[in-house]
């Protein structure tokens, strides 16, 4: 099935849906996907995403798997 042919198929089913929360479900869909992917920051914002970058230069950090280990093995202690 071509692009176009999806459109149309898409396009034919979604003008026989009566459900109004349906509809509303895919206008999300479609909104999320046609929104602008560029996010503007303020400058507080890029500084602290500058300084967080620096710590993982660092290796001031934890991964996952070990920081979920150590909550859990917190949370036992108590």
């Amino acid at each position: 099935m071509t692009t176009s042919q999806l459109k149309n198929a898409l396009i034919q089913r979604i003008s026989e849906i009566e459900d109004i929360s349906f509809l509303e479900a895919i206008k999300t869909i479609l909104d999320a996907k046609s929104e602008s992917k560029i996010i503007n920051l303020t400058p507080a914002l890029t500084n602290e995403i500058m300084a967080s970058k620096k710590e993982i230069e660092q290796g001031l950090f934890i991964e996952n798997d070990p920081l979920e280990k150590e909550i859990e093995e917190w949370l036992n202690e108590k």
